[in-house]
């Protein structure tokens, strides 16, 4: 293990959430979905986290050597998603495709170039669905098909974070087992408290964090 690998501390949280899943599940719809989801958070309250293990969600390589003009676009990227999905939060279809614009601009001047081998393909794959889920969002025409679209970016964005260790902040992975038609999806947080960006206020708690990444 390298001094720089030393260095950092990864924290992984795998939090099992106390959900009642009937109230939420027999609403088809959002609108729905914001009854149901204000009970359940007036029933539970935040959610449950009385068992803790260990868990890496996204596997990442090593790649924390190169040189500092990725890591600072990298790091642009991360606060770029992050003003992405806090729109998403606030179920703002409009400011969710300026961001989302502006999450392909800042992807598509990463600087691989710089890279050689093993480092720039894998740089070269997570910009390449950074840019195609990007582009999804901005080009769709509602929430809905916004939010379909998030998992796979958060994912990427996370995964670059970490392999080149760009950033100073610390980064939640988030989950929420009842987005996309209860299949499930993650997202990217530098935010603890829950804050949902597949239901915003309608259920705005619902979720758990499943990793943690700290410097």
């Amino acid at each position: 293990m390298t001094h720089k690998q030393m260095k950092k501390t990864l924290f992984f949280v795998a939090l099992a959430a106390a959900f009642t899943f009937t109230a939420c599940s027999e609403n088809g719809t959002e609108n729905t979905q914001a009854t149901t989801a204000q009970q359940q958070e007036m029933a539970h309250g935040d959610l449950a986290q009385e068992q803790m293990s260990t868990e890496v969600v996204v596997e990442t390589p090593d790649y924390t050597h190169v040189a500092e003009p990725l890591k600072t676009q990298v790091s642009e990227l991360v606060d770029a998603y992050l003003q992405l999905k806090d729109a998403l939060v606030a179920s703002d279809a409009g400011a969710a495709q300026t961001a989302a614009q502006n999450v392909v601009t800042i992807a598509q001047a990463m600087p691989v170039a710089t890279l050689t081998t093993d480092e720039k393909a894998y740089a070269e794959e997570k910009t390449a669905a950074v840019v195609n889920s990007a582009t999804q969002i901005a080009a769709a025409g509602g929430l809905e098909a916004q939010r379909r679209h998030l998992e796979p970016l958060a994912e990427s964005v996370f995964a670059m974070a970490k392999a080149f260790d760009a950033t100073d902040q610390t980064l939640y992975y988030q989950h929420c087992p009842m987005a996309h038609n209860d299949q499930g999806a993650y997202w990217l947080s530098t935010n603890e408290e829950i804050r949902n960006p597949y239901f915003g206020e309608s259920m705005l708690k619902c979720g758990s964090t499943a990793e943690v990444y700290k410097q």
